[in-house]
């Protein structure tokens, strides 16, 4: 079934829970609804730590682990498609040993010049000396809180996976990653002890599928809205960093090493090593461009497969 046929009239899957992440690396927060941007959930990825004396780049679990222990709060009100922040509007950032610290969600900083997520290079804008000490004194290195300029960049997703308008802010990638419960479950099933979600990041989790079934998906719709799937998310170190202790372990890594490595799910990949756990996406956003409000998905929305491949192997990534 193609682009533009018609909605099946049973949906594949339905949409269980739905999380952002509004600074890179540190963790989530869980949502009853998120509205949807052209850049991904609203509020997702905007921020994100910098090393201000290593040409602005990035801080990530990948290196300093103890961001997973930053809890991130935003207003309930935040997370409603209308809402504007005022001057009493703030992010609450806290962390084992630290007072919390407040950041106006209605001020822009100073901007700041080579900020960096892997090729891409731009300004940010600068969230103020207490954040950048704050973060130092946490992570004991000199380090920056940036938020995405929006006023003057776009950072525009790979276009030799897709092609279009299609932009992302802070992300590793691409503006949303979504998995299935029954691939954690089948995976869970391989472990010793069980992991939660929170270790592969989603945006995005659906349940009532087939397990790893997300991974043929490309052409997706949730509720009214069409997604297309990228490619298929391959994962770093981060999955084995346990996201209550910031400790690295050596699982989920190992199993998914022999389970969803390149060689078993892609014999004739050239990427043998890489393991794969979710599905990248983008929103076809243009076809609700200007239509008035109510561009919200919910738990609970069905999720309806338009088109899909056959197999892993032939699936993008």
């Amino acid at each position: 079934m193609g682009v533009g046929a018609s909605t099946p009239a049973t949906p594949s899957a339905k949409l269980s829970a739905i999380f952002v992440y509004p600074i890179k690396s540190c963790r989530g927060i869980s949502l009853s609804h998120a509205p949807l941007t052209p850049t991904g959930f609203r509020w997702d990825r905007q921020w994100m730590v910098v090393n201000p004396e290593g040409q602005g780049r990035m801080y990530t679990q990948r290196v300093e682990p103890r961001l997973a222990l930053v809890e991130v709060e935003l207003p309930t009100h935040a997370f409603l498609e209308d809402w504007e922040p005022t001057q009493d509007s703030y992010m609450v950032v806290k962390a084992p040993g630290m007072q919390p610290l407040k950041i106006c969600l209605k001020k822009e900083g100073m901007e700041v010049a080579n900020v960096s997520v892997w090729e891409w290079t731009g300004t940010a804008w600068d969230e103020g000396a207490e954040a950048s000490q704050w973060f130092s004194d946490y992570l004991g290195k000199p380090c920056q809180l940036v938020r995405f300029n929006t006023t003057s960049e776009a950072r525009p997703v790979d276009p030799d996976y897709v092609k279009g308008q299609h932009l992302t802010l802070f992300t590793d990638g691409y503006p949303f990653l979504l998995a299935s419960q029954e691939s954690l479950d089948a995976l869970n099933k391989d472990l010793k002890e069980p992991v939660s979600i929170n270790r592969f990041r989603p945006n995005i989790l659906v349940e009532g599928c087939e397990p790893f079934s997300e991974d043929l998906w490309t052409d997706i719709k949730i509720s009214r809205f069409s997604f297309f799937g990228v490619k298929l998310c391959y994962r770093c170190k981060i999955p084995a960093i346990n996201q209550e202790t910031a400790i690295a372990e050596p699982e989920p890594n190992e199993t998914l090493m022999k389970t969803r490595s390149g060689e078993i799910i892609r014999p004739n990949d050239k990427n043998k090593k890489r393991v794969y756990f979710g599905q990248n996406m983008t929103w076809n956003w243009m076809e609700f461009s200007g239509k008035g409000d109510g561009k919200t998905i919910a738990v609970g929305d069905p999720v309806y497969v338009l088109r899909k491949v056959s197999s892993a192997a032939e699936a993008a990534a």
